[in-house]
């Protein structure tokens, strides 16, 4: 089956069988292959802008994570660990070759993960406005996270996120379950920095310049990364030893980073840069 996600592209739609979930992935363009994770209460069409940009020489293949979009929720929590299993099984499901892994906010996380744990399925990884301490965000944004549930539901009935749901989801009426999931993962605290310094493949920590966490959070991510710590050097001698890399995008925030040609161009420049 074909879905339209925007006028100048569609995407291949098939579903794979992996952990115990019916996950739902399309492919788009040709080329050395990039998996692409979206954000919460979101899907693959969240990237639906800037999706010609990336699939003109890559094979993206954008995925429906757990509960959302075409993805059917399965009975296990909305867990960023359990859901990089998902997309490691993914890449032997499709038989990849270390593809390249980008993911955005909850995806961002996801691919971070799938890259600390999986690091031979993974050739780069981009960690976009994926925050790794819940403490790096600021208590009202904490305080707004704890009122994410079932009960929620019906004020967001005017959101793309709702519309987007009702849409494509195999059960709408499932909304509710969803937002209760995603409210129980943001409550549990976090701090994944033991995983960024074992990162061993060329990352890529991409934000706005007003994200959800501050610029510093993401200085900090990228020193646990080994970089800015030094000069570069001329001949960039004084770079990250593992390729890594760090962008702050300027006139962006948390919540349209996604689909913008800056932050494409960005991630095409990483993942196509000679290593």
């Amino acid at each position: 089956m074909s879905t339209e996600w925007t006028a100048q592209s569609s995407g291949t739609g098939e579903y794979a069988e992996v952990n115990g979930i019916n996950l739902y992935y399309e492919t788009h363009g040709t080329g050395r292959p990039m998996i692409l994770l979206h954000g919460g209460l979101g899907s693959g069409e969240m990237f639906g802008p800037i999706l010609p940009t990336f699939a003109e020489n890559h094979q993206v293949i954008a995925v429906d994570l757990q509960g959302h979009g075409r993805t059917a929720d399965i009975d296990r929590p909305l867990d960023i660990r359990l859901m990089a299993d998902d997309i490691a099984a993914l890449v032997d499901h499709l038989g990849l070759d270390r593809p390249d892994v980008v993911g955005y906010s909850l995806g961002g996380g996801i691919a971070l993960h799938t890259a600390a744990k999986y690091p031979g399925k993974v050739r780069r990884l981009v960690a976009t406005s994926a925050h790794v301490r819940r403490d790096a965000i600021p208590a009202e944004m904490l305080a707004q996270q704890g009122q994410v549930n079932a009960a929620a539901a019906e004020f967001m009935k005017d959101t793309p996120m709702y519309e987007l749901y009702q849409r494509v989801a195999p059960r709408p009426e499932d909304f509710g379950r969803l937002l209760d999931k995603i409210g129980a993962a943001m409550a549990q605290d976090f701090d994944y920095s033991e995983e960024v310094r074992g990162l061993q493949v060329p990352t890529l920590i991409a934000a706005a310049d007003a994200d959800m966490a501050p610029p510093s959070h993401y200085v900090d991510v990228f020193k646990l990364l080994d970089g800015g710590l030094r000069d570069g050097g001329w001949m960039g001698e004084g770079r990250p030893k593992g390729g890594h890399a760090l962008a702050i995008l300027p006139g962006l925030t948390h919540y349209n980073i996604h689909d913008s040609p800056l932050w494409a161009a960005t991630v095409l420049a990483f993942l196509d840069a000679q290593p």
